[in-house]
């Protein structure tokens, strides 16, 4: 897995929050020198991600533990696969259980998601990314199983590209008194997109050439005339509500990207579950 910056800090944190002063129950029950293996296995069907965001886990509880991966992540589960096998202090074991599991079922909740959706628009042409739509705290986690189950990310935050969005054209005043702003702001490296949700907001953007023009809840009718005008003078992105109902017909009509927000905000996580047990 690429590094993901600011992670140990994250889970320490994380870790603090749901141990605070101390795991009670292991603490009552678990002498300190006692050792186990906790098998980690699927339950459900769908796309591994978070692998070693899990190992992490164990490894600040207790650096000496021993964590073998049987599976590395982007790799299909199905119930009963075993993912990974962690031994050592029963503590640890006991103690990281639950943030290890919370995540990586998150994850592959969300790489499987994207998987879904992704083979659906791939045929055509049209690439499947992520939106802002995160929980605090687990934004560049979520955008890494993204692109583990085939999807792409959309900008990280509000620093790395310019988005134009209705409100801000509201602020502004106009599509193209937006785009004016932004040009004269934006060094030469920096991308500028603008939602629009019409056929004239099309002709707006180009006249403004922006870099990108996001077309905002439209029909796929609307949607593959608006390319036809484009005409590669600007990538086109399809957004607002997509799912697995709507993304072909928005795919077959020619954009280049389509954004969903719901691989990441309101995914079903995976089910995956550890035991304590021998390794087989």
């Amino acid at each position: 897995m690429e590094t993901i910056f600011g992670l140990d800090e994250s889970l320490l944190s994380w870790l603090k929050e749901d141990i605070g002063g101390g795991d009670v129950t292991t603490l009552a029950l678990v002498a300190p020198e006692m050792e186990t293996t906790g098998i980690i296995h699927a339950k459900d069907t769908g796309i591994l991600a978070g692998v070693d965001v899990a190992r992490r886990v164990f490894e600040l509880l207790e650096p000496r533990i021993f964590f073998n991966t049987r599976l590395e992540d982007g790799v299909k589960l199905t119930p009963g696969t075993i993912i990974a096998a962690v031994h050592g202090s029963a503590r640890a074991v006991l103690t990281g259980e639950r943030l290890a599991l919370n995540l990586l079922q998150h994850m592959s909740g969300v790489a499987t998601r994207t998987h879904e959706l992704a083979a659906i628009a791939a045929p055509y042409g049209a690439k499947l990314v992520d939106t802002r739509k995160t929980t605090p705290g687990l934004r560049l986690l979520d955008k890494y199983a993204v692109r583990v189950g085939g999807g792409a990310n959309h900008r990280l935050g509000l620093y790395d590209a310019i988005l134009i969005k209705d409100n801000h054209i509201k602020v502004a005043g106009s599509i193209q008194e937006a785009l004016k702003r932004a040009h004269e702001y934006a060094g030469h490296m920096m991308k500028i997109e603008i939602e629009v949700e019409s056929l004239e907001g099309v002709e707006e953007a180009l006249a403004g050439k922006a870099d990108a023009i996001m077309l905002d809840n439209m029909a796929p009718e609307a949607m593959a005339k608006a390319v036809k005008l484009i005409d590669h003078r600007a990538i086109v992105e399809a957004s607002g509500g997509i799912n697995e109902e709507t993304i072909e017909a928005v795919a077959k009509s020619g954009v280049d990207v389509i954004s969903v927000g719901a691989l990441t905000h309101s995914v079903k996580a995976l089910d995956i579950s550890m035991d304590v047990g021998e390794i087989k």
